[in-house]
């Protein structure tokens, strides 16, 4: 049966038949466009917490991680963990996506700089979740097809998870995306460990491990080849300025009753993701000392799962599979609907149909659903690998996170600012990059210009994608602020909705009002910044902030030396 034993379908078949259950179900609780984008906000902690968890790991992400710890051997993590660093600056920044009171980021940006730049945000920022999908649903679909032997193609299973989770996304929307994510959540801490007692015992533990793997670069969290400190350090920042526009950070950090539920979820969340990374890596070891010769680094993780599991006992394949689907199916669903929020908000509602029904937003919210998950199989078919796509997504999410980091805390951005700073980022990352049309190449910066770049700017012979991003980010900055300076200002009634909004907490059982607006009888809090300067609104820490933002820092350490110990 299609290189899968009877009992592994039955396994996979009641997986789908009751997550689909459990997504159809939450179709009742959509009342309105709102809840439908963002949930109503009534969801606790825990909720908040696996929904950032199910949104942000999927099976993807194992492949990717697996595949680059074959390849480069303990230093593949970063390509995971390159958010860990920056991971206590989200207990920082969550609740200023609460007091937003918005239902994606594109209203931060109208109100802060105009509908023209909401406009340009929505369009960039959709562009990266098409291809955040197809990266999912391609490593995914790698996985299947290495687990069932090559009797599934890649391709087919795609197509099947993509009909699956579509059907109750489009029904339930953001509501159906966190009801589903418990459960899959669960299933992918599963996927996550799996594996990885059985890999070990067939190697010798880690003793045998590291007996086994001679080169001790492949043994080193930080290598001297591909992933040095300078690559980590670059790519971390890089993650921090691109995490605040990556358009589900919205509904990750504002889906929550309070700010304090978004702040606990993303961070609990994410630490959850950091510890599932550990043992994706030891997999990938594990792989170097099973398979000398595997033409293709995407299907270690698959391929191990078919060779290992069956022996173990009768189902686990299928409960293997289960979780895989689950993993994905959790974040192409949150994707979805973000995206067709950012399409229906800011700029279906505002420049195409305005003034209609909340009816009419919502169905347009459900087909639009159906057409980005389209769009991002378009991507998936034509991907050159998972790691090449997740590098895309990483550079091209950060190109509007400049204008937000100043826009937050710099009175004095304009509008011509941010579109000349995104242009310009924009243009730099085009102009470093390769760019393919199906067999023909429009641009090639390498081999234009790598020769005649410096040699510690290289990597095998190609601009080292630290430097790319680099030069993007540099010139971004650089020009938004010089052009800011000789720019017309945003209109100061404007700015003071926009900050008094920022610094003014949730109140308990605060009512839904629109974006950038306190609920009829709240008054904005006193302005508190850290410079005493007008055009600077540097707020000063809280002790909660204070507090939380340490203590994510010895979970950071944690983590740290938890890799070392196992490792060494």
């Amino acid at each position: 049966m299609l290189g899968i034993e009877p009992i592994d379908w039955a396994v996979i078949i009641i997986y789908l038949i009751g997550i689909t259950f459990i997504g159809l179900w939450a179709v009742k609780k959509v009342s309105s466009a709102a809840s439908f984008f963002i949930g109503d906000r009534k969801f606790g902690k825990v909720m908040m917490a696996f929904f950032m968890f199910g949104s942000g790991t999927h099976s993807d992400q194992a492949v990717t991680v697996a595949s680059k710890t074959y390849q480069v051997g303990v230093s593949g993590i970063w390509y995971q963990w390159l958010w860990l660093f920056v991971t206590p600056f989200f207990w920082l920044i969550a609740p200023f996506f609460r007091r937003m009171r918005a239902v994606t980021t594109g209203d931060y940006f109208e109100i802060r700089y105009g509908r023209s730049v909401s406009g340009l945000y929505a369009v960039m920022g959709i562009l990266p979740l098409l291809v955040a999908i197809g990266v999912m649903l391609k490593g995914s679909g790698l996985m299947v097809e290495a687990v069932s032997g090559g009797a599934i193609s890649s391709n087919l299973a795609i197509i099947v998870m993509t009909v699956m989770f579509v059907i109750y996304g489009v029904a339930g929307g953001l509501i159906a995306a966190i009801a589903t994510n418990f459960v899959q959540g669960l299933l992918t801490i599963v996927l996550s460990f799996l594996i990885l007692p059985f890999a070990l015992a067939k190697v010798g533990g880690m003793s045998g491990l590291r007996q086994s793997i001679s080169d001790p670069d492949m043994l080193s969290l930080v290598s001297p080849g591909e992933i040095t400190l300078f690559y980590i350090i670059v790519i971390a920042f890089n993650a921090l300025v691109a995490w605040v526009t990556m358009p589900e950070t919205m509904a990750n950090c504002a889906a929550g009753k309070t700010e304090m539920e978004g702040r606990v979820g993303v961070t609990v969340g994410i630490f959850g993701k950091r510890i599932c990374t550990i043992a994706w890596m030891l997999t990938g070891l594990c792989a170097v000392v099973m398979y000398t010769q595997l033409g293709d680094p995407d299907l270690a993780y698959g391929t191990m799962a078919r060779d290992l599991l069956p022996d173990i006992a009768p189902g686990l394949i299928g409960l293997f599979i289960a979780c895989m689907l689950a993993s994905v199916m959790s974040t192409c669903d949150s994707l979805m609907v973000v995206a067709s929020a950012l399409f229906t908000e800011n700029i279906y509602k505002k420049f195409f149909v305005v003034g209609k029904t909340d009816k009419h937003y919502t169905l347009i919210g459900r087909i639009v659903s159906a057409l980005v998950v389209f769009l991002g199989i378009f991507v998936a078919f034509n991907l050159e690998s998972v790691v090449k796509g997740l590098e895309f997504y990483w550079m091209v999410s950060a190109l509007m996170g400049i204008a937000f980091w100043i826009g937050l805390y710099w009175r004095r951005a304009t509008v011509a600012g941010v579109w000349a700073a995104t242009l310009t980022s924009l243009g730099a990352f085009i102009f470093t990059s390769k760019i393919p049309l199906g067999e023909y190449i429009l641009w090639d910066f390498n081999a234009h210009f790598a020769d005649k770049l410096p040699a510690f700017m290289l990597w095998q012979d190609k601009l080292y994608l630290p430097w790319q991003m680099i030069i993007y980010l540099s010139a971004g900055f650089v020009v938004l602020v010089v052009v800011s300076l000789f720019t017309r200002r945003v209109p100061e009634e404007n700015l003071d909705r926009f900050y008094a909004c920022l610094r003014t907490p949730i109140g308990p059982d605060e009512p839904e009002t629109e974006p950038f607006t306190l609920p009829a009888g709240v008054e904005p809090a006193e302005r508190k910044t850290l410079i005493g300067h007008p055009d600077f609104e540097i707020p000063r820490p809280t002790m909660v902030g204070i507090v939380g933002f340490l203590a994510a820092w010895a979970g950071v350490a944690l983590l740290i030396g938890a890799v070392y110990w196992i490792i060494g």
